[in-house]
């Protein structure tokens, strides 16, 4: 693999997880006031149709951008671009029928939605939410386009600009709903579905984005290979999409399950559907915002990684696509166990300091975040093992994996539900497990079907003992400056504190090579201090 070729990757993929991690903070700004507006009830009602609406997005689009970036990247890779654009083409029919169809479904499926959910107004934002299938399956296409062309930036400018749009309507609409239907039996429904409105309004800023981008950059190319038929790039388009759908699919399904379970359980019970919103507003929300944070960082790796793996591929290189693989399999536990780390760490004064409406429900927040921070690892480390894999032309197995993990965890959580009396802790005990299963499962069809020879020590033990000693200084610090200054303050310098130690550690332990520092950005003064460090 050339230094460029690895750079280019790094690079790319370093776009796409900066513009992941930038819209992951504006999504903390503003689900801030909104989740202190909604109260923990309209929370509850907001986050369970964002599960079921994440289904409806995952069936008809959410593959959308791996499947069209993998079948112009291969067309690309051979100088065929006037059948990648004909790919692309019929891609954008095949999304708007899909995304379509999803709409109609969740708009008049909403009330049945309602009753199965049993939750009062749960409709109301599900309608807001159903046209949002559509706009996004055109936007998931044409983002694919530009990654195929190994291009993250137009996806990661229009990632901001949609969470800027998102941050900006679902704040306004979810305080002036409220406010109009204050004196509404079901006021938290509408509030909920103001704030789904901001869904809608970001998808729209992002997809007339990416279109005049496209617009403004594409040229009609020269006609260097035979037209592929229709039918052909139809049937390549379903059997990639597939796989991805229904590995994606069980995902969300597993989300999705936990909240009808947790619900229909825990009322059977004997608890009030106030009390049950509340508990299912904090995890979906508050704890599941914040481990989500570095998940979306390795979501974007994942994006960033398809195009050159299916390039090497299709150049028939396995020792650079293995070199590949590791690279970012690195960069991306790099990331996400020191996050899981300083998550846990800091869970009480990070859960007081961003959601001041938890009330009585904040110590059980700040519990859940030190119980099952570490899903973040296991979350990220199967999202870039699947996409590594789907890269790779094993489209089916990481589907059978997450459906064998998905058996385990339903029964894990009813049982848990059912026979014990952990309540919402068990909703953070199956997230944790779900993704470790397919994690395992995963790395070892790497080393089975590719042969791929893991670097423990490297990937994972350094980042590992790095983090460890950094939660040591995360503590100390935020310890020692609330003894003199404000809360909010030994937060900041707890974290500035722990980045400067973890990123010493990591280079003074050598979890990177030279040569890979070197493909990193800013690889030059990177290597500079890892070796003024270790001198």
């Amino acid at each position: 693999m050339s230094g460029n070729t690895a750079r280019n990757m790094l690079v790319q993929g370093s776009i796409l997880a900066a513009a992941g991690f930038v819209t992951k903070i504006i999504g903390f700004l503003y689900r801030i006031p909104m989740a202190n507006l909604l109260g923990n009830a309209g929370n509850g009602i907001y986050s369970v149709s964002f599960g079921i609406y994440n289904i409806a997005l995952t069936l008809s689009s959410c593959s959308m951008p791996l499947a069209v970036s993998k079948l112009v990247s291969a067309r690309e890779a051979r100088d065929d671009h006037a059948n990648a654009r004909r790919v692309f083409a019929d891609a954008v029919l095949f999304a708007a029928a899909a995304g379509g169809l999803a709409a109609l479904v969740l708009f008049f499926g909403a009330d049945a939605l309602e009753a199965l959910y049993h939750r009062p107004g749960l409709a109301r934002p599900l309608r807001v939410l159903a046209p949002t299938t559509f706009v996004v399956a055109l936007l998931g296409t044409f983002r694919g386009w530009f990654q195929g062309h190994g291009n993250m930036v137009p996806t990661a400018i229009s990632q901001i600009l949609e969470q800027i749009a998102n941050a900006v309507v679902s704040v306004l609409a979810a305080w002036q709903l409220m406010r109009i239907y204050a004196a509404d039996p079901q006021a938290d429904a509408y509030g909920a579905a103001g704030g789904t409105l901001g869904t809608l309004a970001g998808a729209a800023v992002g997809l007339l984005f990416v279109v005049f981008l496209f617009v403004r950059s594409s040229r009609r190319p020269r006609l260097t290979a035979q037209p592929e038929s229709h039918a052909l790039i139809y049937r390549q388009l379903i059997l990639t999409v597939i796989p991805v759908i229904l590995s994606q699919t069980i995902y969300q399904i597993g989300y999705t399950l936990d909240d009808l379970t947790f619900g229909n359980v825990m009322a059977v019970k004997g608890f009030s559907d106030q009390a049950i919103s509340s508990w299912q507003g904090v995890f979906n929300t508050q704890y599941n915002q914040l481990v989500n944070l570095p998940v979306a960082i390795a979501t974007a790796l994942a994006a960033s990684t398809v195009p050159s793996i299916v390039s090497a591929s299709v150049a028939g290189s396995r020792r650079e696509a293995h070199r590949k693989i590791t690279a970012v399999l690195k960069l991306n536990m790099a990331v996400a166990i020191p996050s899981a780390v300083g998550l846990s760490v800091l869970a009480d004064p990070v859960m007081r300091l961003l959601f001041t409406g938890l009330g009585a429900l904040e110590p059980l927040a700040a519990r859940l975040l030190q119980t099952g921070s570490a899903a973040a690892v296991f979350y990220a480390l199967s999202t870039i093992t699947t996409a590594i894999l789907q890269a790779s032309n094993h489209m089916r197995t990481p589907v059978e994996h997450c459906a064998i993990s998905l058996g385990i965890h339903v029964a894990l959580v009813f049982g848990l539900l059912w026979f014990t009396d952990l309540g919402v802790y068990a909703l953070v005990i199956g997230n944790v497990t779900f993704p470790l299963l397919v994690s395992v499962l995963n790395c070892r069809a790497l080393t089975r079907k590719l042969g791929y020879h893991w670097r423990i020590s490297r990937t994972f033990g350094v980042p590992l003992v790095s983090a460890a000693l950094m939660g040591a200084v995360t503590w100390g610090s935020y310890h020692l400056v609330v003894l003199l200054l404000p809360r909010w303050l030994g937060v900041v310098v707890s974290v500035l504190a722990s980045i400067a130690a973890y990123g010493c550690l990591i280079l003074r332990l050598h979890c990177f090579a030279d040569s890979q520092l070197l493909e990193l950005p800013m690889g030059g003064r990177l290597l500079r201090l890892s070796r003024r460090i270790a001198s």
